[in-house]
């Protein structure tokens, strides 16, 4: 029977997330500008680090590394249309491969794996199994950070269901029973970042944000919960160590 895999990363990127994009140079800027307030303050102080970004996309973060200096920085995904615009914005270092044999042929040959919005097109089983790959593809006391969709969030349906292809959903809690049980160590779910560019819409939203935590964590309160290790934005950021 065929996989509906076959089917949709083949043009996951006109049919996903690309549908509302006008070209591939505004939707790499659109994406750095948060991925650079998102990620970057994560990355290791070393600029020699090995870095790699599986399921890399059109390259954004690949490409926002480099210029950052961080020049040992790969992609890979297996989207053959996606890697190509990737090498026509110039990417440097992303090439298109099945995730589970590059990390076997690569064993104990990066400082940091990066994962954003890849560990939720996993099912539990394959999940696992990714992780073990992950863990083995890394130096020691190498790390990892993934960022997935919060099974937590308000309208959470919006990023867990709001891909076909998705097929699991994690929040604070089973994201650090997961990496635990994986074999990783120091792990820490943290909110993603939240931002929109115009500065008047920026502070409307801001004080929209604030209510509705409050809010939140009031009916959490009531139903006796404690909403300590709670998080409320769309997605999670994972960050943890080999």
């Amino acid at each position: 029977m065929l996989n509906y895999r076959q089917i949709f990363y083949q043009q996951y990127y006109s049919y996903q997330l690309g549908r509302n994009a006008a070209d591939f140079s505004q939707k790499r800027r659109d994406e750095a500008r948060h991925l650079a307030l998102e990620i970057l303050p994560l990355l290791p102080t070393q600029h020699n680090s090995h870095i790699i970004d599986i399921g890399c996309g059109i390259g954004t973060l690949v490409w926002l590394c480099q210029q950052q200096g961080y020049s040992e920085t790969q992609g890979i995904d297996i989207s053959p249309q996606m890697v190509a615009i990737a090498q026509e914005l110039g990417t440097k270092n992303v090439q298109q491969a099945d995730l589970l044999p590059f990390l076997e042929q690569h064993p104990e040959q990066f400082d940091l794996i990066i994962a954003i919005d890849v560990i939720e097109h996993f099912t539990k089983d394959e999940l696992v199994c990714l992780l073990q790959y992950i863990h083995k593809a890394l130096r020691p006391n190498g790390q990892i950070i993934f960022r997935t969709p919060n099974a937590d969030a308000l309208f959470a349906t919006m990023y867990t269901q709001g891909d076909f292809t998705h097929e699991n959903q994690l929040n604070v809690s089973s994201a650090e029973q997961l990496l635990l049980s994986c074999g990783f160590q120091k792990v820490k779910v943290k909110n993603a970042h939240i931002s929109l560019p115009n500065p008047f819409k920026e502070w409307l939203r801001l004080c929209i944000w604030w209510l509705y935590v409050l809010i939140a964590r009031l009916l959490i309160f009531a139903s006796g919960r404690s909403n300590r290790h709670l998080v409320f934005t769309p997605n999670l950021i994972i960050v943890a160590q080999k």
